[in-house]
């Protein structure tokens, strides 16, 4: 089985550049819309793209995130839809990363195997369970290893070096840091908290870090990417998606590409081409 999420971070470090990692929700604003949706992410430069599960009580999630899942579930999006949309974007875009983010609730109501064998069988990397600590594990983690899909966990900036082993220990496919202690999409992490957290993780870990929570614009992307190896934005694409709805593919094709531009020029083969 093809590793995509680490042939991709290792395309991007070749690059001299950070991955760029983009998050919509399922079914936001109706599943019809959000295949298109999908495509103008990758069309626009998204390296890795996180799939939000829908859901009733999105404790990690902020405004924007909040009614997208409010959207998405108004339209009527199951669980099925879900692994239909990632089916059909895995045959869309063989080598494009494509992670599952949300809560234990919907992943695991039919079970850990069931749900662990459909995302295999959809083509997903990674699973991004937020309410499910390392302590609990074995909810989920063996399941998914056995499948061969990645289980990505979360640091925050109250993970301290007691606990950071626990985090660690079972993690793959990349390290998400929220880069502030607090819901998505509501605040910006100081530039300077950013850098100390990601040089603490990498001296734990060789896992990338990817880093995200109230990245907006191209701006604060470009100055994470050039300390992480990752940069995740999802509620600013979220926004846009609740501004234009079913019409929204091309604004989000467009503001990525200033992302997706932004972490580029960061790169040193940007630099000397530009020269």
């Amino acid at each position: 089985m093809t590793d995509r999420l680490a042939t991709r971070f290792a395309a991007c470090k070749e690059a001299g550049r950070a991955a760029l990692v983009t998050f919509v929700t399922a079914g936001d604003p109706t599943v019809t819309a959000t295949p298109a949706i999908l495509d103008a992410l990758v069309a626009g430069g998204a390296d890795i793209i996180e799939l939000g599960m829908p859901f009733t009580d999105p404790m990690a999630d902020g405004p924007a995130i909040e009614l997208a899942n409010l959207r998405s579930l108004g339209s009527g999006t199951k669980t099925k839809d879900i692994f239909h949309l990632a089916t059909t974007f895995r045959a869309r875009h063989p080598h494009t990363p494509l992670v599952l983010m949300g809560y234990a609730n919907p992943m695991l109501i039919r079970g850990s195997e069931w749900f662990a064998n459909q995302c295999r069988e959809a083509g997903i990397d990674g699973v991004i369970c937020v309410d499910t600590p390392p302590e609990e594990d074995a909810e989920i983690g063996p399941a998914l290893r056995a499948a061969g899909v990645h289980l990505i966990r979360l640091a925050t900036p109250t993970t301290d070096a007691a606990r950071l082993p626990t985090v660690l220990d079972g993690a793959s496919g990349f390290l998400y840091h929220v880069a502030v202690a607090g819901v998505t999409g509501k605040q910006q992490a100081a530039q300077t908290a950013v850098e100390q957290a990601v040089e603490k993780l990498k001296a734990a870990t060789d896992l990338p870090i990817a880093v995200g929570f109230g990245v907006r614009s191209a701006e604060q992307a470009a100055a994470i990417g050039r300390v992480a190896d990752g940069v995740v934005v999802g509620s600013a694409i979220v926004d846009i998606i609740g501004s234009h709805g079913d019409a929204a593919a091309p604004f989000v094709q467009e503001f990525v590409a200033t992302l997706s531009g932004a972490l580029k020029a960061n790169s040193p083969h940007f630099r000397e081409t530009a020269a």
